[in-house]
């Protein structure tokens, strides 16, 4: 299945339906224990059929004029962009006019998670979300009739919103009436005439509560005081809620109704719970060129890419296309094979695609560890489609970029969630469908826990003597064939041993924060405390590269997206201070390698509806590139013998920083630091150390600092006696020193 199908209700089937349902009221607590297996179960009863169209019901608030695109087309999305006329964008569009094609028949047939429908009797419209998820509708455009208390407030009924472990008194996780009886409601202010086409419930995010609305009215309004309800004939239209708490539920309306106000009235709810609910909206604008809250709010690229949402055989095409149009500067390769045998594709970007230069950082993206976190895999398809068109544009940063550095975009790291998620939509995938790997792993927390086996190292005083500070080795029991390890890990793994990697980041979604090393906290049982690495200031610089150039993140007008409010530390926060998690992806890339890694959480909406994707990649292009360029920030150089030749696996260390990295196969290093000077030192096995100032600068582009070291006496007598097949004799420094004086004295004797 290509794309997201909605099974509509039509009026005889609505009533058809309602005769039969049983009263979910009368439901008992116990459907609700795990939401998570119920959600799966409740998924595989989803129908799809094809729509038969045939003429809409007639309506009086139906607006004249051609109708606009329906969801996933490229109507008004596209049409509101400026568009290139190079031939290489154009290249991009040709190559995906088959799977357009596809999309756009398979989009034109909504579905349900409702049982037992037959063939639609009329054309359904569907328009996109109106913004309550992705806090497009603020605050002031929410109302209710009564509130619980403040944290279950009008502002908190968004879709997929999330509440905190505990109950809280500002954020909680749905709105919720403060009293339980039919005459209370929930009302969205589009602050201007919109063509309403459905709405789509959740019941509340909650650990500890079981409420949801099973039934509700919709009525509308032009000026919030006369409400007209939505009918089916002459009888108020009565729409089914949802089952559970967590799987959304859409439904679409037989005939679009136009109007500035609309309100969901609860009609009934679960019978152990309250009267609940997490809402979307769907509906279009209409043309006002005079209104200048919407033109003010409207976010329009002026790049042409590919903006839709793209499967795994798009992306595979998507990639192939790319790699043809710049043959010069990529090269597709994968790194594994997930758990379905889905390929993990990367694409390399250089100017010397599929070997290492010596000098040359190398640089890493990926996205997708959580499937159901699309919009980081949709960015990367967007950002080497953008640095293809740019270098062949002639554009001198993107140019310098490719030049400079070999980068390398992993899109999807778990493929088989993501397919999950793409089959049921962007709206319907709730906030966990396709989050795991096939096998029910959490691939990004998936690591073996390197920061136990350090910390307890330290502890005992064992470093340096007994165990270095850095590349700490993969404990024995985790290589083993059944342990708890997912293949997509696995593969990852031996990617980031393979390739000398300097900086990475990883994309997810559903916050709007970058998160920096440690992610666990060294205080057993403590769930929240700053731990910061060796590296921390520049760990918190690498941070705020991306955090102060992303349009939202530190923006003071962006409300909170769930409980936290990250503005107020610039957009970003040590991992550990957020919530700990052993075995991350970033703390392993930080103990194992040389690569710092950190993690960008891009957006309130893991799951962005495709009409949003052009907006959320003017959030993120400038944050993108700024911080792949922070690949440059630091010192560099190669650690070469007398007769200079590179030497691998030597150690750099900097003076007060407490943790090294080594010399790639070339001896060649990269070492981030902030602006500053510092005291460096070069060390390999058998030969003698080197230190040297190495002073870094604020303007772009690492210091060189190259080291020349030379063979110790014991090592050349070592490989003196090995040659000749003699084993060296191991005498102590002390007692050679001892027996020498001894020589000495009896010789003067």
């Amino acid at each position: 299945m290509t794309r997201q199908r909605i099974t509509l209700l039509t009026p005889l089937a609505l009533l058809g339906l309602l005769a039969g349902l049983v009263d979910l009221s009368h439901g008992s607590a116990r459907e609700d224990e795990d939401y998570y297996m119920q959600e799966l179960l409740t998924r595989e009863r989803i129908n799809q059929f094809q729509e038969k169209p045939v003429a809409s019901i007639p309506d009086r608030h139906e607006p004249p004029g051609p109708k606009p695109a329906k969801k996933g087309t490229k109507g008004k999305a596209d049409s509101s962009r400026q568009t290139k006329t190079t031939a290489n964008s154009k290249a991009v569009k040709t190559a995906n006019k088959k799977a357009e094609k596809t999309k756009k028949g398979a989009l034109k047939t909504p579905n349900s998670i409702s049982e037992g429908e037959g063939q639609h009797n009329s054309i359904k419209e569907e328009c996109p979300p109106m913004g309550l998820e992705t806090s497009k509708i603020d605050d002031f455009q929410l109302h209710a009739s009564t509130t619980k208390r403040y944290g279950l407030g009008a502002h908190r009924g968004r879709l997929n919103i999330q509440a905190g472990i505990y109950e809280d008194d500002l954020y909680d996780g749905a709105w919720c009436a403060g009293r339980d009886d039919p005459l209370q409601w929930f009302e969205v202010d589009a602050r201007r005439l919109t063509k309403f086409t459905g709405v789509i419930t959740q019941g509340r995010s909650s650990l500890w509560s079981s409420d949801w609305v099973t039934s509700y009215k919709v009525m509308v309004s032009n000026d919030s005081h006369t409400w007209i309800t939505l009918k089916n004939g002459s009888q108020d239209m009565i729409f089914t809620g949802n089952r559970e708490k967590e799987i959304p539920v859409l439904n679409i309306f037989p005939v679009p109704v136009l109007a500035r106000y609309i309100r969901v009235n609860p009609r009934s709810w679960f019978r152990n719970g309250h009267i609940c609910m997490r809402v979307e909206i769907l509906g279009c604008p209409m043309p006002d060129p005079n209104n200048y809250y919407h033109r003010r709010n409207e976010v329009i690229t002026t790049d042409n890419l590919d903006f839709r949402h793209h499967s795994y055989k798009d992306m595979r095409q998507l990639m192939k296309v790319v790699n043809e149009m710049c043959p010069n500067i990529t090269r597709i390769y994968n790194i594994g094979k997930s758990h379905s045998g889905l390929k993990l594709y990367a694409i390399e970007i250089s100017d010397n695609p599929g070997e290492h230069e010596v000098g040359e950082p190398e640089f890493r993206y990926t996205a997708g560890s959580h499937g159901n976190e699309v919009l980081g895999r949709e960015l990367l398809l967007l950002l080497m489609q953008f640095m293809c068109l740019e270098y062949l544009s002639g554009n001198q940063r993107i140019r310098h970029l490719v030049e400079e550095t070999r980068i390398h975009l992993l899109p999807s790291i778990n493929p088989d969630g993501y397919e999950k998620a793409f089959e049921v939509g962007s709206e319907l995938s709730g906030w966990s469908l396709g989050r795991w790997s096939s096998d029910g792993i959490d691939i990004h927390h998936n690591f073996p826990d390197l920061n136990s086996i350090l910390w307890e190292a330290e502890v005992k005083k064992w470093i340096p003597r007994k165990m270095f500070n850095h590349h700490v080795p993969i404990p024995e029991w985790y290589l083993f064939k059944n342990a708890s390890v997912a293949v997509e890990t696995r593969a990852l793994i031996a990617w980031m041993e393979k390739l000398p990697f300097v900086l990475g980041g990883n994309i997810q979604g559903g916050e709007l924060v970058v998160t920096f090393p440690y992610d666990k906290t060294r205080s057993l049982g403590v769930g929240r405390e700053q731990t910061p690495t060796p590296d921390d200031h520049s760990f918190r610089w690498l941070a705020f590269s991306y955090a102060s150039t992303h349009r939202l993140m530190t923006a003071a007008k962006q409300r909170v997206c769930h409980t936290e409010d990250f503005a107020k530390e610039d957009g970003t926060i040590n991992g550990a201070l957020w919530h700990t998690a052993a075995g991350s992806m970033n703390d392993f890339s930080y103990l194992h390698t040389n690569c710092f890694e950190l993690s960008m959480y891009v957006g309130c909406d893991k799951f962005p509806h495709e009409s949003e994707l052009p907006e959320e990649w003017e959030n993120n292009r400038e944050s993108l590139l700024v911080f792949m360029e922070q690949v440059h920030r630091g010192i560099k150089g190669v650690v070469r013998d007398l007769q200079g030749r590179g030497i691998a696996n030597a150690t750099i260390s900097v003076e007060g920083i407490s943790h090294d990295i080594r010399t790639a196969s070339d001896g060649d290093y990269w070492r981030l630091l902030n602006p500053g000077e510092y005291r460096v030192t070069a060390r390999a096995k058998g030969y003698s150390l080197s230190s040297k100032k190495c002073e870094v600068g604020y303007e772009m582009g690492a210091t060189t600092c190259n080291f020349f070291i030379g063979r110790t006496n014991l090592s050349r007598i070592k490989e003196i006696m090995e040659r000749f097949n003699k084993q060296p004799i191991k005498v102590p420094v002390r007692q050679l020193q001892t027996r020498r004086s001894r020589e000495s004295h009896m010789e003067t004797q």
